[in-house]
């Protein structure tokens, strides 16, 4: 059974479609077609916390050519990344604070009862559920790092 997340980009291309609006449908079909393609690599239909997994994907994708094309100079690719990223957002949950995020990893630590890095992967693997698409994995591992050492 398809997510609800899922349903909803596809009913919003379809309403992006009579809309003509050419810039967004063509993101949008980028991301239907990751999904599509994530779905064939692991035969199996995605719910929503693998569409959320595929939408994080493309995004750090476009961040990282963001970037480069800021580096490059290319500032009319770089505003179609920008763009795109802003669309691929939309549908991303509400990203956590650092106030929640600090609650939640000491939370995770108390609960597992880590004390060392060595508890790391404990910690992380409590966290990634409640945590994911609404916070960077990377800087979650970078704070409990810090809240381990």
């Amino acid at each position: 059974m398809p997510g609800k997340l899922k349903s909803r980009i596809e009913e919003d291309v379809r309403a992006t479609m009579r809309a003509r609006d050419k810039p967004r449908l063509g993101t949008l079909r980028m991301v239907t077609a990751a999904i599509k393609q994530r779905e064939i690599d692991h035969q199996t239909t995605l719910d929503d916390i693998g569409v959320v997994s595929v939408l994080e994907t493309m995004r750090k994708q476009r961040r990282d050519a963001h970037t480069q094309f800021v580096d490059a100079g290319r500032t009319d690719l770089a505003e179609q990344e920008a763009f795109e990223i802003s669309i691929i957002e939309s549908y991303l949950p509400e990203p956590l604070g650092e106030e929640e995020l600090a609650t939640l990893i000491n939370a995770a630590v108390k609960d597992t009862g880590a004390a060392a890095m060595k508890d790391m992967g404990r910690v992380m693997g409590a966290l990634k559920d409640t945590v994911q698409g609404r916070a960077d994995m990377g800087q979650v591992s970078a704070l409990v790092k810090a809240r381990l050492t």
